[in-house]
């Protein structure tokens, strides 16, 4: 499990360096050749030398990382209150989205194009588009978008309070090395919360405004930072968090208690 786990971490600061280098090339190009999302990552890995390969590798780490997750739901996480039952509901949402994420992934090379290069833009207004149409769907669009905001804030919260601490081995760390890490997790972690609150305020707009076509998925959210009053610095800005959150997963692999 532990090489599962760690492995996954490897897998995870991959996709998220991959969408942030496709985000900053966004930021200063109307190309829209990439999509900034996991799509868009999977075919910038298939494009590289070997890229099937690599892409199997990817697929098999972040299946690792569903089990580790599984298993941290089964019987604990690491610390003395990783039994307790939010900890494992907590874990068992993960091994979801990571079972998702992983099939996503292996679909892929195995040659189901439009199974991991999917635009989560499109599969977001599926989405809402089908939770619209139920009795009462625009009160349970209003509300998942909601708690995605609420979720957001959580993780950059948490991030700039460094409760990431807890659950890496700081005392092994070099004093340089932990000053790094922290720039990693505190940028990264906030950047990835914005993001994630920016995605439930989509959400929450289309359901005000009966609307499908309102919520967006991680490429047109990223997209939209550019047409602020900041240009597309705030992209930048977003990108290279997301290029940070990529390393402090690295720095997970090495350092997690798992």
């Amino acid at each position: 499990m532990e090489t599962a786990a760690r492995a996954g971490f490897v897998a995870r600061g991959v996709l998220y360096v991959l969408v942030g280098i496709i985000a900053l090339r966004v930021a200063f190009s109307d190309d829209g050749g990439k999509q900034a999302d996991r799509g868009g990552a999977l075919t910038e890995l298939a494009d590289k030398p070997f890229g099937n390969v690599l892409l199997w590798l990817l697929g098999l780490a972040l299946a690792g990382m569903a089990l580790w997750r599984l298993s941290e739901a089964l019987f604990g996480q690491a610390g003395p209150d990783g039994r307790k039952a939010g900890k494992r509901l907590s874990s068992a949402a993960r091994f979801v989205f990571y079972c998702v994420v992983s099939y996503s992934v292996l679909a892929y090379v195995a040659g189901d194009k439009g199974s991991g290069s999917g635009s989560t833009d499109r599969q977001s207004d599926d989405v809402t588009a089908t939770a619209l149409g139920w009795p009462a769907g625009q009160w349970i669009v209003g509300a998942a978008g909601a708690a995605v905001v609420v979720t957001g804030g959580v993780i950059a919260v948490r991030a700039m309070l460094r409760k990431y601490h807890k659950r890496l081995r700081m005392s092994e760390m070099s004093v340089p090395v932990r000053r790094t890490v922290d720039v990693l997790g505190v940028t990264g972690g906030s950047g990835r919360g914005c993001l994630f609150a920016a995605v439930g305020v989509f959400v929450i707009v289309a359901a005000v405004r009966h609307e499908p076509g309102e919520a967006k998925g991680m490429d047109d959210v990223l997209r939209s930072f550019r047409e602020t009053p900041a240009g597309p610095w705030l992209l930048v800005a977003m990108a290279l968090a997301l290029v940070a959150f990529g390393f402090y997963s690295w720095a997970c692999a090495r350092w997690r208690k798992v």
